[in-house]
């Protein structure tokens, strides 16, 4: 699961159109909430292998952030574009309706824009040092996951780390300098 998790004065969101695999709405389309957490969230394939821990994981950590900036509201915020690699519909509203009842469970209020739909959303940041953070839950190792990760997709390799750096010299020949 990828979170980017934005710290807002305000959020509101209204549901315009309706994808294939959009739940009902059973309440208004539109909502907002002020200084809450915005969870921009995408569940991805791998977390079909464990969603349970996915929504236990996800819930230790956005309960930690909360704990960090005194902030006791949060807005869960389906988000398809933070992964292209992205699980079936069913295993994604599982999720996040999980960690929806999970966070009430611990007291916070919550509120889940609707799945599956086209929204036009207006968001203001707070803007502090610690008002934008990503995240990515690890459905294996139950925990934010890192480049490390033997198991999720990230675009930096151990090898990339190298702190060589190799320069083309007039012949063409490349000769490595420490950096």
């Amino acid at each position: 699961m990828r979170i980017l998790a934005i710290h807002a004065d305000k959020i509101s969101w209204k549901a315009n159109r309706k994808t294939k695999m959009a739940e009902e709405i059973v309440g208004p389309k539109a909502d907002e909430m002020t200084n809450c957490v915005v969870l921009f969230s995408s569940v991805e394939k791998l977390d079909e292998n464990d969603p349970q821990k996915v929504i236990d994981t996800a819930t230790h950590d956005v309960i930690h952030r909360l704990n960090q900036i005194k902030v006791n509201r949060v807005v869960i915020f389906p988000y398809a574009h933070l992964t292209s690699t992205l699980s079936r519909p069913d295993t994604a509203l599982q999720v996040l309706k999980g960690l929806e009842e999970s966070l009430k469970s611990h007291g916070l209020e919550v509120k889940r824009a609707p799945f599956g739909w086209y929204k036009e959303y207006d968001i203001k940041s707070t803007g502090h040092p610690l008002s934008e953070l990503s995240m990515t839950i690890c459905p294996y190792e139950g925990g934010n996951c890192d480049f490390l990760c033997p198991y999720c997709a990230n675009p930096i390799m151990v090898k990339d780390l190298a702190h060589e750096n190799t320069t083309e010299q007039p012949s063409g020949e490349h000769v490595k300098t420490a950096s």
